[in-house]
């Protein structure tokens, strides 16, 4: 059995616009292990959302090969999808009619396979494991704030108990307080739930505070992938000047603290 949750060989990604073609990912190959937390990051039109959905199977690749669980990403369904993969959108992605209790309920009355009063209590459950009071499960999507948002999205992403969870800038749109506190319950839900996770992600805080690994895509390929502290010594332009600058030199120093003074 592979040690790895999502393996990626070969990949390349070709999209047509107006009659022409854009190759977005050229022979990439990515490896991710069983329980990592890993931060995929890269420039703006790099692919990197591209990934996630082809790992989900929302989209399929020009050429290559998307293993993920050890079944091809073309083959999981709609039902295997939601039943091994959780995805977490960037804007939550909920459902605005629905009430919070009914959009964490949603892929388990579409399985219609459980009693009405059991998908309820496992949405209360999930909804309490994301740190959210039960008083908030009949309210409504705009009566939400952002941090509320993404806590929902995300109790609904893992309703089914997926292994993998997939998350598009999970903090995106957060003020500070709220997403440490985000990044807090991703960190306890990644080890109590014993999740592999693959995170899309432009904020250096997010990263560094989470990551076990992390992938560069640049050049249409993963220019680097390892431990952060491997990854941002790497010699390639784009790692120098998103780990190098200010903001990530920052952001590096929670890897590495200062020590006391003397």
């Amino acid at each position: 059995m592979s040690t790895n949750a999502v393996e990626i060989r070969q990949l390349r990604s070709v999209f047509t616009v107006a009659g022409r073609e854009f190759i977005i990912h050229e022979q990439l190959d990515l490896d991710i292990p069983n329980g990592a937390l890993m931060s995929i990051v890269g420039g703006s039109g790099s692919g990197k959302t591209v990934l996630l959905r082809q790992i989900l199977g929302l989209e399929h690749a020009t050429q290559g090969r998307v293993t993920v669980l050890g079944k091809p990403a073309s083959q999981l369904g709609r039902a295997g999808a939601a039943s091994r993969v959780g995805m977490l959108f960037q804007h939550g992605a909920l459902f605005s009619a629905f009430t919070v209790l009914e959009n964490i309920a949603f892929p388990l009355r579409e399985l219609n396979t459980l009693p009405a009063s059991l998908i309820r209590d496992v949405a209360m459950v999930k909804l309490q494991m994301v740190g959210l009071d039960p008083s908030h499960a009949h309210k409504m999507p705009a009566a939400l704030s952002g941090g509320m948002v993404k806590r929902v999205a995300l109790a609904r992403a893992l309703v089914m108990d997926p292994p993998l969870l997939l998350l598009d800038e999970p903090t995106s749109g957060l003020d500070p307080d709220s997403a440490d506190e985000f990044c807090v319950l991703l960190r306890s839900l990644h080890r109590e739930l014993a999740l592999t996770v693959v995170m899309v992600t432009h904020d250096l805080d997010t990263l560094f505070e989470l990551s076990t690994h992390v992938a560069v895509v640049a050049d249409k390929h993963i220019v680097a992938c390892g431990a952060p502290t491997e990854v941002i010594a790497g010699s390639h332009p784009f790692i120098h000047d998103f780990f190098q600058g200010a903001r990530g030199q920052r952001a590096a120093a929670l890897l590495h603290p200062p020590g006391p003074a003397r």
